[in-house]
């Protein structure tokens, strides 16, 4: 149920992802690429290091692990691996944003299976992970409750109310990853709204916070590792990425690039650097 590749292996399957992330949101001519690859060596971990519970052959499995997107406009990065994991095919991938289809620009639990919410207005990832891992105790389970959020949207009050009831109920089943990636819709993080050091403001709020390279998978799964051993308090992820990693080079007259598809000449150039 829950795959546990080699590190090599999770290196092999990261570019895959990556690839699925580059080809889906060019031929859609839409999307989100740069917000989605910050995020893949993170995901990639979470689905295929033995770090999460799941069973893709039988999505609403009581006592699976559940992981949300709070930055929702990352949809081709939950959709490639949703796909990978095997909840269905990836020959829909390239079908993302296109009328009809259930891969849209914003995850929809309604229409995809793995999806554990709609998600997408930034800053209730967090609170959705509360209420999962607070549901996971009163069921007397295991399970345990993974979120992935933006560095922008912790701006919003909504998170900080959610991490104080997070610590109250002592919810060491709940790990919270940040992505980063320094950058947000209309600029980079520290000149809309620089919260920096994340670790002791976390810390101050009664969480478990560890720091981390973003894009070192034995660094991703150390963390997880030790998060999974923390009791009495919740646990978040700093991790420090790159917007677009690994193709930001070739987009560095534009380090945000946010909401921008690949034209066809870059996605060739980013597929070439991939490998």
């Amino acid at each position: 149920m829950t795959a546990r590749l080699s590190l090599p292996d999770l290196q092999a399957k990261a570019k895959v992802i990556r690839r699925h992330i580059i080809t889906s949101t060019t031929a859609a001519a839409s999307g989100h690429p740069t917000s989605s690859l910050s995020a893949t060596d993170i995901a990639t971990v979470l689905y295929f290091g033995g770090v999460m519970r799941y069973d893709a052959k039988n999505p609403t499995w009581p006592w699976r692990d559940k992981f949300f997107l709070s930055k929702g406009h990352a949809a081709p990065l939950l959709y490639a691996v949703l796909a990978e994991a095997g909840y269905f095919s990836t020959d829909m991938l390239p079908t993302l944003r296109k009328i009809g289809s259930p891969l849209e620009g914003h995850p929809n639990m309604r229409r995809l299976p793995g999806v554990e919410a709609s998600t997408g207005s930034l800053g209730q990832g967090l609170s959705l992970g509360v209420g999962a891992a607070l549901a996971a105790r009163l069921d007397n389970t295991d399970a345990r409750i993974y979120v992935i959020s933006g560095d922008g949207e912790l701006a919003e009050g909504q998170v900080w109310e959610a991490a104080m009831t997070a610590a109250k109920y002592r919810l060491d089943n709940l790990v919270l990853i940040i992505d980063q990636n320094g950058f947000q819709q209309t600029g980079a993080t520290t000149d809309v709204l620089d919260l920096r050091p994340l670790a002791p403001r976390f810390e101050a709020f009664g969480w478990f916070a560890q720091e981390i390279n973003g894009h070192d998978l034995n660094d991703i799964l150390l963390a997880f590792d030790k998060a999974r051993h923390i009791k009495g308090k919740p646990s978040a992820i700093i991790a420090r990425t790159i917007k677009g990693y690994p193709i930001h080079t070739l987009l560095a007259s534009d380090p945000n690039h946010h909401g921008k598809p690949l034209t066809q000449d870059e996605a060739e150039k980013a597929l070439a650097m991939i490998g």
